[in-house]
């Protein structure tokens, strides 16, 4: 029987154990990345946000693309479940926020991001939801074209 001894221990393991155990150890697929699909102006507001801000969603929106939830991703009230998130940064004294869809299987939607306006209460703005119930709309309609075969995903 062949032996592996191990620098760092005195204990030696037989060679053939330590072969069946990597071999048995799951091989991963790596993570299949949705697409982002940016609705309306959400990208170039986005991008007038301060850096700080950008990084706590792009952390957030790339945690969704592997199909994970960030911490500072929280279901938007009103739209039943946790198919619509949103993402809120406080930085100096300023609030904001940016709202996605994980609904559809093959992508994430930005629907909106705004800097928050309103200095009392943490309620997304009326205005704001509007904008979203919109945005979302436009995102099903995309989706459902892309579905047909009209634009697939990339």
């Amino acid at each position: 029987m062949v032996f592996l001894a191990s620098d760092t221990s005195h204990s030696r393991l037989p060679l053939i154990g330590l072969c069946q155990i990597r071999h048995n150890d799951h091989v991963h697929e790596p993570p299949k990345i949705k697409s982002i699909v940016w609705i309306g102006s959400s990208r170039r507001d986005l991008k007038s946000f301060p850096a700080e801000v950008k990084d706590v969603v792009g952390y957030a929106l790339y945690q969704a693309q592997l199909g994970r939830k960030a911490p500072s991703a929280k279901p938007l009230a009103g739209f039943g479940g946790a198919s619509v998130l949103e993402i809120v940064e406080d930085h100096q004294t300023d609030t904001y926020r940016a709202v996605y869809t994980v609904k559809f299987s093959e992508a994430i939607y930005v629907l909106h991001a705004f800097q928050n306006k309103l200095k009392k209460g943490i309620a997304t703005p009326k205005p704001d939801i509007e904008i979203i119930k919109r945005r979302l709309k436009v995102a099903e309609e995309d989706f459902k074209m892309r579905q047909a075969g009209r634009g697939r995903f990339k």
